[in-house]
C-alpha cells in the first residue's frame, strides 16, 4: 500500500525519465514487502540455494527496463506492478533450477496474464508458526507444522491464496481483489470465510492450541 501516493507518483515520473536515485527510492520503499513475498513463494527445494536478495536484484533490473512502458500505460497500481515484476522473476528462477520438477502450473493462481509461484502449505505453515520456537520446543514445532500443513492442504487453493495475500503479504482488500480478479466484496467475504474455515479445521486437531 502506498503510504504517500503523491510522493510515489513523483518518484515514478522521475524514475521513468531516467532518474536513478528516484528509481532506487521507489524500489527501496517497497523492498521489505517484496522480500516477504519472495520468502513466502520460494519453492522449499530452493531454500538455502537461492537468496531472496539475488531475486530482488534481478527484479530491479527488470523494473528498470520495463518502467518506461509501465509509466506510459499504467495498467495497474504501482505496488502491484512491482510485485508482478518480482513474481515473474521468481517464477523464472523456479524454471531455471527446477525445470520439469516444478509444480503443475495448473495449481498456481493466475495473476494478470501470467502466474506467480503459489504459496505452498509448508511455507504458510512456517509463517503461521513464526520464528519464536526455542530449541527445547523444536520437536513440538515440527509436529505442529506437519499438522498445520495437513489442515492447509484441506483448504481450497483460492482460500490459501487469499490468506497468503492478505495475512502474509499484507495486501489491502482492494489489492487482493485485483490480483485475484474478484470484486472487493467477494474478496473480503472470501478472506473472512477462509479465516473461519482455517480456525474450524485447527480446532479439530487435538491439542493444537494447547501446545506450548
Amino acid at each position: 500500500m502506498d503510504l504517500d501516493p503523491d510522493d510515489t507518483e513523483d518518484l515514478l515520473s522521475r524514475a521513468a525519465a531516467g532518474d536513478k536515485a528516484a528509481l532506487g527510492a521507489l524500489w527501496e520503499r517497497h523492498g521489505a514487502r517484496l522480500r516477504q513475498m519472495i520468502r513466502l513463494r520460494l519453492d522449499g527445494r530452493l531454500q538455502g540455494r537461492v537468496d531472496p536478495s539475488d531475486v530482488l536484484q534481478d527484479a530491479y533490473l527488470d523494473l528498470a527496463a520495463g518502467l518506461p512502458d509501465y509509466a506510459r500505460e499504467r495498467p495497474m497500481p504501482t505496488y502491484l506492478w512491482l510485485r508482478l515484476v518480482t513474481g515473474q522473476r521468481l517464477a523464472q528462477v523456479h524454471r531455471q533450477h527446477l525445470g520439469t520438477a516444478m509444480r503443475d502450473a495448473g495449481r498456481e493462481v493466475s495473476l494478470y496474464r501470467g502466474a506467480l509461484p503459489q504459496a505452498s502449505s509448508a511455507s504458510l505453515a512456517a509463517q503461521l508458526l513464526g520464528r519464536f520456537t526455542t530449541a527445547s520446543q523444536a520437536a513440538i514445532r515440527a509436529e505442529r507444522q506437519l499438522r498445520l500443513q495437513e489442515v492447509l492442504n484441506g483448504l481450497d487453493a483460492m482460500d490459501r491464496e487469499i490468506l497468503a495475500l492478505r495475512h502474509f503479504e499484507q495486501l489491502t482488500n482492494g489489492e487482493a481483489a485485483r490480483v485475484l480478479g474478484l470484486s472487493k466484496t467477494a474478496a473480503n467475504n472470501r478472506y473472512i470465510r477462509a479465516l473461519g474455515r482455517l480456525r474450524d479445521l485447527l480446532e479439530r486437531v487435538p491439542g493444537f492450541f494447547d501446545q506450548g
